[in-house]
């Protein structure tokens, strides 16, 4: 039987063990949750996706774009060998992706690069 390509979801971990984009998930109403857990199963299971599911954002770095009830989710994510890493998630609340939400998501890539 063919084994078919998916990615390994994992979540981003800081140096004292926290996951933080585990714990914005975790602090979602139950339907939310379950609407991004989907988005997130989809690039996991059909990678490479595009919009508009996924954005790039920049060479390392994509967003999961998920549509809730009333408003929209992001998780930032980048690829390590065969997992998609989830960095930060947050709900989106203006058009622009805030500039503090994309810094988080790129300290926390460049913190992956360092233990390459």
């Amino acid at each position: 039987m063919k084994d078919d390509f998916h990615l390994k979801v994992v979540f981003f971990r800081t140096k004292n063990g926290n996951e933080p984009a585990r714990i914005w998930l975790k602090s979602l109403r139950k339907e939310d949750r379950k609407i991004i857990g989907e988005d997130i199963k989809t690039v996991q299971f059909s990678w490479p996706q595009g919009m508009p599911l996924v954005r790039k954002i920049n060479k390392d770095l994509w967003e999961v774009r998920s549509r809730l009830s009333n408003r929209v989710a992001r998780i930032f994510f980048t690829l390590f060998s065969n997992h998609m890493v989830l960095l930060h998630g947050f709900i989106k609340k203006s058009q622009k992706t805030p500039s503090s939400d994309l810094e988080t998501a790129m300290r926390r890539l460049n913190q992956l690069r360092e233990h390459e």
